[in-house]
């Protein structure tokens, strides 16, 4: 029982509480019950701040004087007003909780796509097919997911024709932006790729303006001062600067920023959950690049390659390979399952905390040389993306 009133302290009493009953004649509540009617010139008695606690005692009869008058034992009830903190305790749990998941959402999305791109670049060092690795990323997640539908151990979505229609513009997008980024840390450190790559809301302001006429905040033009800045800055003194590496983050940066314009317009109003989308995603993305890698590579290309570098690596090359594949479609589905319990802002803001670490964890495995002036150029791109991200809120 929760109610709650003005008064502090409020002693309840009742005759339908008797637990035994001397007399015939039974007592009516409305004779000892005091009234919570509103008279007049008085205000309300009810109050929302504080709840009303019971605490109940065997007693005397007489409720008005509190001495027993020999009619009956009853119980007396007395309430207290409850401090506030006990009753957002009881909503504490739940808000923890929520907040607990989206730490493991995150930890766990920032964690996989360290040991992707670790993994990732160790292939492309051994094995330079870029278009070859990029289709094996999507063909291993397709699988895995056609898999757990097949076994029951993922819900498969409910689509139709139009939900394909509409998913094929993101998905072209989709492609371009992550055969471009592999083609980028195959010629690149994966430090500098992730520099580059974090000058994503530049091409979005500049793309929904100049494309899209949207309009912005003045602070958000304002981020893009220091993202700009900062990537060139880290682009000039850049010891290993490839230009194939870095038109190729470029080129997915842009790739990316038109996958998300299509996605918010095709996904209107359906009701497929993150997993299931990047799921559908990843299997028509699969379906256009696969010609284009044969094109482009090809069977021959691939077979020479790979006994080149398994005779230089080992066997290990294949769980290199395994595992770039796998970590590649469980961070992006991570982070897909991640939108749907945070807002985009916070997405926004955990993404760049992931370029961090990427960023961070890479130099320090493949020991990347860097330049004081090439650090501070890439925490000023990163600090310029954070301030993008508070800009839009």
């Amino acid at each position: 029982m929760i109610s709650s009133l003005r008064q502090p302290v409020v002693g309840i009493s009742g005759s339908d509480l008797l637990l035994r009953q001397r007399h015939a004649t039974p007592v009516k509540a409305r004779s000892f019950l005091p009234s919570l009617s509103r008279e007049k010139g008085q205000g309300s008695l009810v109050s929302v701040h504080k709840p009303l606690h019971i605490a109940s005692s065997l007693g005397g009869g007489n409720f008005v004087s509190g001495k027993s008058d020999g009619r009956g034992d009853l119980v007396k009830c007395e309430a207290y007003e409850a401090d506030r903190s006990e009753v957002e305790a009881t909503n504490t749990p739940s808000e923890a909780a929520k907040k607990v998941k989206i730490g493991i959402y995150f930890a766990t999305w920032w964690a996989l796509n360290v040991v992707f791109n670790i993994y990732n670049k160790k292939v492309l060092n051994a094995y330079p097919y870029p278009w070859l690795t990029s289709t094996l990323s999507l063909a291993c997640g397709s699988l895995m997911m056609l898999i757990s539908w097949a076994t029951g151990i993922a819900e498969a979505p409910k689509t139709d024709p139009e939900f394909w229609k509409s998913l094929f513009p993101v998905a072209v997008a989709h492609t371009i932006g992550h055969v471009a980024a592999t083609v980028s840390m195959s010629k690149v450190a994966v430090s500098f790729t992730h520099i580059i790559k974090s000058g994503e809301p530049a091409f979005s302001v500049l793309v929904s303006r100049f494309i899209l006429g949207d309009t912005f905040p003045v602070p958000v033009y304002l981020s893009l001062v220091p993202i700009i800045g900062g990537c060139a800055l880290a682009a000039v003194t850049e010891l290993n600067f490839n230009m194939i590496g870095f038109m190729g983050a470029m080129i997915s940066n842009l790739a990316f920023v038109f996958r998300n314009i299509f996605s918010k317009k095709g996904m209107k109003g359906k009701s497929v959950s993150g997993m299931n989308y990047y799921a559908c995603l990843s299997i028509l993305s699969l379906a256009i690049l696969t010609p284009f890698a044969i094109a482009v590579e090809g069977p021959q290309m691939w077979i020479a390659g790979w006994q080149t570098a398994v005779s230089q690596i080992g066997n290990q090359l294949i769980w290199w390979v395994a595992a770039q594949s796998i970590f590649y479609h469980l961070y992006n589905q991570v982070s897909y399952m991640s939108l749907d319990e945070i807002s985009p802002l916070t997405f926004s803001v955990g993404n760049t905390m992931k370029r961090i670490s990427v960023i961070v964890s890479s130099i320090i495995i493949f020991h990347t040389p860097v330049q004081p002036v090439n650090a501070l150029g890439a925490a000023i791109a990163i600090l310029g993306t954070f301030l993008y991200s508070q800009a839009k809120q």
